[in-house]
């Protein structure tokens, strides 16, 4: 649990940030936000301190006492007046919203996190924060970030072709196996990491750019164990434009090759496939994002620029294909 107080100029405002369980990321997200900021913003503009707290959940509402309350109106109306209206809202990779907030003078952004019965577990005033432009696919030209032939277990553009699907920095994400002639992904019982046929497989750098972050140390899983403590384990993030950014997760403990600053060119090993973090069998799990911050990133959907397409005894080149489940899909040459 984190509690914070903070000071913006001479006016002090509330802010709390708590731990929750969250409910799942779903179409209605935005809506149900949106419903409790418009009335936060009514109770602020009436000062009604009772109607303000009305959808905290327990724990908030024990920390974010009545006085505390109206210490936030007094602090806020001081500095910044009523509120005038919301902007946009941008829901964030932790299943919380940020809206922009215009007041009569000057501007917040206000940042809510409900749980599972849309409470308000957190909720957060800051200066506001410029938001990076979303692209709604990639500029740079990608190539798929492993050797040889993959299948594409989860990867399109609805909940059923995609489980990342509802999160919104992975929403265009791909989880990237491989298998056997059979559909296999393992040889043996597929109880050790080696029984895999992606485990240890050289993962690359999908375009030139350069690496912002590298997460090492992480354990390999036990094939069906999960680590969500750890959601994207050993993990090497590249960014290719001021707006582009790769992420490419669940890497082997210790298989990293890449250091934060480094320069990397297209097709270069950054790393070895494995079985880290939020993962129950070895995989690369790749997607593409507006910014290095992996919690604040929206999804850019991914077009590869040639790849082989194997589905359903078929086979051709694709240029400038976003792969779907189901697909068995290798970089083809130029």
């Amino acid at each position: 649990m984190k509690r914070a107080f903070v000071v913006i100029s001479s006016a002090v405002l509330a802010a709390v940030l708590m731990a929750s369980a969250l409910a799942a990321a779903s179409d209605d997200q935005t809506a149900r936000y949106q419903r409790v900021a418009d009335r936060l913003v009514k109770a602020y503009n009436a000062q009604d301190a009772a109607a303000f707290r009305a959808d905290f959940n327990k724990v908030m509402a024990d920390f974010l006492t009545p006085d505390k309350t109206r210490q936030l109106f007094t602090g806020l109306q001081a500095q910044f007046g009523a509120i005038k209206g919301l902007g946009e809202p941008l829901i964030g990779a932790q299943n919380d919203c940020v809206f922009p907030v215009q007041l009569e003078r000057g501007a917040l952004d206000m940042r809510i996190t409900l749980d599972g019965s849309n409470q308000i577990a957190g909720l957060f005033f800051a200066p506001p924060e410029p938001r990076t432009p979303v692209l709604e696919r990639n500029k740079t030209a990608l190539m798929l970030p492993g050797r040889g032939e993959w299948l594409v277990f989860w990867g399109g553009d609805t909940q059923e072709q995609n489980q990342h699907h509802g999160t919104p920095n992975q929403r265009y994400a791909f989880d990237l196996l491989m298998a056997d002639k059979d559909g296999n992904t393992h040889k043996g019982t597929g109880q050790a990491n080696e029984d895999y046929y992606a485990f240890g497989k050289e993962v690359l750098a999908p375009a030139a750019g350069e690496v912002t972050d590298v997460i090492s140390g992480v354990r390999d899983n036990r094939p069906g164990s999960m680590n969500p403590y750890s959601a994207l384990g050993n993990a090497v993030i590249i960014r290719h434009s001021a707006d582009e950014v790769s992420v490419l997760a669940h890497l082997k403990l210790g298989s990293a090759r890449v250091n934060v600053g480094d320069r990397v060119e297209a097709g270069q090993v950054i790393g070895l496939c494995g079985n880290s973090g939020n993962s129950s069998e070895p995989h690369i799990h790749y997607h593409l994002q507006q910014t290095p911050i992996v919690q604040d990133g929206r999804g850019i959907k991914c077009h590869f620029a040639r790849l082989r397409v194997m589905r359903e005894g078929k086979s051709d080149v694709r240029d400038d294909y976003s792969p779907v489940k189901g697909d068995h899909v290798e970089n083809a040459a130029q």
